[in-house]
């Protein structure tokens, strides 16, 4: 099975960029993206709904933001929205698609960059989140968590990372809550399970040669359950073409 994640910075944005045209030639099973800053409804669109996947929506309930989506090969057998607190289910930030062996989800995470609020915003989306990974725990079949965590677990994970700690994505509250998930509950880093290189970046800022230069965070996950540990097979961030400032995270998974 092969999953990719993409935040898009708006999903009209990364399809003028090219970004459909690639997704259909990489041969995936799921697609997650997040951030589409658009509603269903604005999605009609064929270049949306490219053949053989079938796509699936969150919308938030404001104009112009946040919002998720997954695309599948397979008809999934079930369809979630929403984990049933208002900062993921009102801004449109989760959605599974349940599989006869896996469930997989395409999760956003707000940043905490703009302000104090909205950092207090994002932490106590972590803290409602968190739980949702404890439930997971108890359920008797196999997750991957695909999306933007706008944080960077390790200081491998974020250039200059000396510099950035006190700023949001690298707060040691919010490393905290990345180590409860990896080490305290046991769920994987997939993309770490089989990549260990160093300036491994998913996201870049804006500034004209960040990219070019590889000054960046890894602020995009596959998070999957224990079990799925050995069966991680191929994981890599795609950077040859830019879609948004976030860059796709193509992982294969070994599963029937």
């Amino acid at each position: 099975m092969r999953v990719i994640t993409f935040n898009a910075q708006g999903i009209e944005q990364a399809a003028e960029n090219g970004f459909f045209d690639w997704m259909v030639q990489q041969d995936a099973d799921v697609i997650c993206l997040q951030d589409l800053r658009a509603k269903e409804y604005q999605l009609d669109d064929e270049r949306y709904h490219p053949e053989g996947y079938h796509p699936f929506f969150f919308d938030a309930w404001e104009d112009g933001y946040s919002g998720v989506a997954i695309y599948t090969r397979e008809l999934p057998k079930a369809i979630m929205t929403g984990l049933g607190f208002e900062l993921c289910d009102q801004h449109g930030r989760f959605i599974q698609a349940d599989f006869e062996h896996v469930s997989v989800s395409s999760f956003f995470i707000p940043s905490g960059l703009k302000s104090e609020e909205a950092q207090a915003e994002k932490e106590a989306f972590m803290v409602d989140f968190l739980g949702h990974f404890n439930k997971t725990l108890r359920k008797r079949r196999e997750f991957i968590f695909c999306g933007t965590t706008n944080i960077a677990h390790k200081t491998v994970d974020l250039s200059n990372w000396y510099a950035n700690q006190t700023v949001s994505g690298f707060l040691q509250v919010e490393r905290d809550w990345m180590a409860e998930i990896f080490d305290e509950m046991g769920y994987v880093d997939a993309f770490r399970q089989i990549n260990k290189a160093e300036r491994q970046f998913s996201w870049w800022p804006a500034y004209n040669r960040a990219r070019k230069l590889n000054e960046g965070a890894r602020l995009d996950y596959q998070i999957a359950t224990a079990n799925l540990r050995k069966t991680v097979k191929n994981a890599q961030i795609y950077r040859d073409q830019s879609f948004s400032e976030h860059a796709p995270i193509i992982i294969d998974y070994d599963i029937g």
